[in-house]
């Protein structure tokens, strides 16, 4: 199959185009640098040139291809309205060049929010809608479609998909740790935490593509939930820090922007997931990453 990839050389997606090229798929992935457009070609992939913000190339591949699957995301925390328009922009162009063909129609999706006091489901709707919503309401506008011909699937991704060279928050929040000199952690640290290897979320990524049914919501998640606790103590570990308990009133003010993530109940299950795709993840814990030294490096977004 034809599949063209935005995000194809971000942290999920260019391990997704290695699965897919292993799979025997043909790939196209958008660049919007020399450097993505080689790394794309060393590997076999095709490059369409463009960003979030080209919709009329975004347009051009989904027209040129048998399916699409859209990884792209600005992830600008400083102006997250910006983020949010430009993802909805290009699920909205995705959605009308795939209307009436069904072709399938995979995009990036998460499981914060989805329920309160108790880890989400797949059966669980998302309670975004409209354009000033996070992310833009995107997931319920790409399952719009499946009305109007798509082969619409949403891969609701755990809040870290982790491994050596994540630059998301996990990595965020252990270079908080690294700055301030301890590891901490929001109230009691009983809140908790979903997590999916990176390898595992590739290859569901796949298998999402091959055998997922138009509307499914899949759950990349490996690990249902992870206390915020005992994450800021694998982080401890690793860094050599002493690890303490954040008061809710000053967790916006020790993690900054990342703490209005890390204060939240993020768990969620994947028993549909595996069942219907026959999903089973097979890489590290979270906490093994952790302890294996993972993210006790800087990185580029950390800093």
């Amino acid at each position: 199959m034809h599949v063209f990839v935005t995000g194809a050389t971000g942290w999920i997606g260019s391990a997704a185009v290695d699965e897919l090229l292993a799979a025997g798929h043909e790939v196209t992935g958008l660049a919007r640098s020399d450097a993505s457009a080689a790394a794309l070609l060393a590997k076999g992939a095709g490059v369409r040139r463009g960003d979030l913000d080209d919709l009329a190339s975004i347009r051009a591949g989904a027209e040129a291809a048998e399916a699409v699957i859209h990884l792209a995301n600005k992830h600008d925390w400083s102006n997250p309205a910006a983020s949010s328009a430009a993802e909805r922009a290009a699920v909205q162009t995705i959605g009308d060049a795939l209307a009436g063909t069904n072709r399938p129609f995979l995009l990036a999706s998460g499981v914060a929010a989805l329920t309160q006091g108790r880890p989400a489901t797949e059966d669980d709707s998302s309670p975004f809608h409209g354009p000033d919503s996070p992310r833009g309401g995107s997931e319920n506008l790409a399952l719009e479609f499946v009305d109007h011909g798509a082969h619409t699937v949403s891969l609701r991704f755990a809040p870290t998909v982790h491994g050596a060279g994540d630059h998301g928050f996990i990595a965020v929040i252990a270079a908080v740790a690294r700055d301030k000199g301890v590891s901490g952690y929001p109230g009691e640290g009983t809140n908790q935490w979903a997590a999916v290897h990176r390898s595992d979320a590739a290859r569901l990524v796949t298998l999402g593509l091959e055998k997922a049914p138009a509307g499914a919501r899949l759950h990349a998640v490996a690990e249902d939930g992870i206390p915020t606790r005992a994450i800021a103590e694998a982080i401890g570990r690793a860094l050599s820090l002493p690890v303490t308990s954040i008061s809710p009133d000053d967790v916006q003010g020790h993690f900054g922007w990342i703490g209005t993530f890390f204060a939240m109940d993020l768990a969620a299950t994947s028993t549909m997931t595996r069942e219907l795709l026959g999903w089973a993840p097979a890489g590290p814990t979270l906490i093994e990453d952790l302890d294996a030294g993972a993210y006790s490096a800087r990185t580029p977004m950390a800093e």
